[in-house]
Formats: structure tokens, sequence, C-alpha cells
């Protein structure tokens, strides 16, 4: 496994997809591709959407497939797990697609004000005894603000009843319109664009194999 993970850790290296900036490049500094993604990386102008805690891409790459002219940015910390994402932007040659390595905590150093459109957290770590660390408290909320464009759509996809309560107060508390809230996407059988949806992560699939029930929560992140 070891020698698997350096494997993809070099291959990493030739996608021109994946960004992995080091620690010194966005630690209390910006990005050299802050608001310029459309410009700079993409090179045509276009809505820009992320994926945060991507994991293996899954979301990213099947909203880029659909929506072909948006642009969509997936971010992990996990090099071995957006190996698999960059791996097939790359191999179906996915113009619209960017993955970064870095850290949510750090995400003000990529992004400028109304730089972005919507935000997928798709099966986030739960974070059940740390609150602050999870990314939709509001800390983090805050920090998407920074650069959201005004009433942009934020959408949670959880297996975690309790992120997803914790993410409807926290929804409420600010203000935030609620677009939707399903505390199980297959059972309610929701009807909200249920292709996307239905795309299962990896993550997912365990879940489900394992009998829990899938929520989905919709805001809208307004002043």
């Amino acid at each position: 496994m070891a020698k698997d993970k350096h494997i993809r850790f070099q291959e990493n290296t030739t996608f021109g997809c994946l960004l992995q900036p080091s620690f010194e490049d966005v630690f209390r500094k910006d990005h050299y591709l802050k608001g310029g993604w459309n410009s700079l990386f993409f090179k045509k102008k276009a809505p820009v959407c992320l994926e945060l805690g991507c994991g293996k891409g899954e979301y990213t790459l099947a909203l880029a497939r659909k929506y072909p002219e948006q642009h969509f940015i997936g971010i992990d910390i996990k090099g071995a797990r957006l190996w698999r994402g960059a791996k097939t932007a790359t191999e179906e040659a996915l113009p619209n697609v960017a993955f970064l390595r870095t850290r949510i905590e750090f995400i003000e150093s990529f992004f400028c004000a109304n730089e972005v459109d919507e935000i997928w957290i798709t099966f986030p770590d739960p974070q059940i005894h740390k609150e602050r660390k999870r990314l939709t408290h509001q800390v983090f909320l805050d920090r998407y603000r920074t650069f959201l464009r005004p009433c942009a759509t934020i959408h949670l996809k959880t297996d975690s009843q309790e992120l997803f309560d914790f993410t409807y107060e926290q929804a409420l508390a600010l203000n935030y319109p609620v677009i939707t809230a399903c505390r199980d996407i297959y059972g309610a059988g929701l009807n909200l664009e249920m292709d996307i949806l239905s795309v299962q992560t990896f993550y997912e699939r365990q879940y489900i194999a394992m009998g829990r029930a899938i929520t989905y929560l919709a805001f809208m992140c307004c002043d």
C-alpha cells in the first residue's frame, strides 16, 4: 500500500489539473490564482463551483460532465484520494475540472470576492466532538462568504444526522434561506435534481450498505 501511495504521489505531479501548493505558498498570503481561476487556469469565463473535502472527486467529476459550461474545483488535503479524480479528469480530457490539494482552513488564500458561485460539501468528517472544525460551522461559513457571490447556494450531503441538524440550525441562526432539507433523499423520493443527488461517492456506498439514511441540505449564503 505504501508503494502504491508513492507511485500515486509521483503521478500527481504530472497532472495539469491538480495543483499542490506548499504551506509557504498560502500561509498568510494569497496564491497566484486568487482572482484568476477563469483567466489564468481555465482560460475561459464561466461560473465556478467548489467541492470541499472532495475525496476521490466523484461529485466534482459528475458535475463537470453534466455542466460543461461551468468550472468545478475539488479541494482535499489527501493526495492519494485526489489522484483518482485527477487521473480520471486527465483521461477524459475534461477542460472544466481542477483539483486543489490544500487545507480548507487556507481557502481564503485561493479565491477573491465574488469569484465562486456555488459550494458542495459531500460526506465531510462530522467532527462529532469538535464543532468548530465542522465545514459548516459559522467559522467556515464566514470564510466562504468572503469569496461567494451574493446568495450563492451551499449544498451539504451527509450520512450524519447530527451534522445535518447542526448545519440546519446554523443556517437558521444566520438567517440563511433554506432551499431544501431532507433527512433521507432515497427514502423520501426527493425530486430535486435527483440525477445529481443520486451520484454516490465511495463513502456513500459504504454508508448505504450499512443502512444509514443519506441527508441533503441546501441553503443560500446571503447577507
